[in-house]
């Protein structure tokens, strides 16, 4: 088995203190503003500043999730978890996708029912929560931006976190529409434009959450291509039981197990498939079995 430690294991601790203390700053911020959001969208009747708040949700739940998978995920392995604790920022993150849905849809039904029966909606009181909501995330941003090219956490919660902010821009557009022409149909139009707009985003979280609890194949990595590369390895002669898969987020690994002709060095054949792997196809955790040409009797398996 080709095992993968990391030298600079400290240099990792420091950056995931780093990361934590960024992303539980931002949490906090985010946190405190959605509960005034909500209570403001309520209080002033206005359905695109719950839509909006809906949708600063999903930066608490990532902002969340993201600080969680750092906490858990530095957490070893054990005899009951044998591949650790990544995993838990995908069940927490398919989670938030399903929810996420359920949010989405009672905007929109919101939304259309509110053409055929437009309530009153105070435009002052939204334009002065989706205005503070901005400053939020623009705060939020700039905490996230110093980890956002070392951390996959604090990159996601930087992008949930600026997607946000467009949201909070169009809820300013609507307030400020309807304070000057009067027309209350502009709150559920862009109520429905943040619900259209988030169903997209949550569709794909839904998507590269189920992809990855099922075990699939990294995103860009051609299993085809993997084992035609493999195969290529001079001294092999058949591959069976090739698996490339995540087990969190970013880890991929693999497992095969290669028959190789008579007298060939088997440690050379494994070296070289296991180099082949880190280097073609960023694969570090891999498991490789090396048989003799007498255990393919069945031919090449898949």
């Amino acid at each position: 088995m080709a095992g993968h430690q990391h030298a600079d294991g400290e240099a990792h601790d420091h950056t995931a203190g780093a990361s934590a203390r960024q992303i539980t700053i931002a949490l906090l911020l985010t946190t405190a503003f959605l509960v005034a959001e909500v209570v403001g969208g309520f209080v002033f009747n206005g359905l695109a500043l719950l839509s909006d708040a809906a949708h600063m949700f999903t930066d608490v739940v990532a902002l969340a999730i993201a600080l969680a998978a750092i906490r858990i995920g530095q957490k070893p392995a054990d005899d009951r978890r044998t591949f650790g604790y990544r995993r838990f920022e995908v069940l927490a993150a398919a989670f938030n996708a399903i929810l996420l849905f359920g949010v989405a849809f009672y905007v929109l039904y919101e939304g259309v029912k509110r053409f055929t029966d437009p309530e009153p909606v105070q435009s002052l009181g939204m334009l002065l929560v989706a205005s503070a909501g901005l400053a939020v995330n623009l705060i939020s941003m700039r905490i996230l931006s110093a980890g956002k090219d070392k951390s996959l956490n604090v990159k996601g919660a930087y992008l949930e976190v600026w997607a946000d902010m467009l949201g909070s821009v169009g809820v300013i557009g609507a307030a400020v529409a309807m304070m000057l022409t009067g027309w209350r149909w502009i709150d559920p139009v862009v109520a429905i434009g943040i619900g259209f707009w988030v169903l997209p985003r949550t569709w794909v979280l839904l998507r590269n959450t189920t992809h990855v609890l099922l075990e699939g194949a990294p995103r860009g990595t051609d299993v085809v291509e993997v084992r035609a590369a493999l195969s290529a390895i001079d001294g092999v002669t058949s591959l069976h039981d090739l698996h490339v898969w995540i087990t969190g987020a970013d880890e991929p690994s693999a497992t095969v197990h290669a028959v190789v002709r008579e007298g060939v060095d088997a440690d050379g054949v494994r070296t070289a498939i296991k180099r082949l792997l880190e280097e073609q196809f960023g694969v570090h955790h891999s498991t490789i079995q090396i048989e003799p040409t007498s255990a393919d009797a069945g031919g090449l398996h898949r």
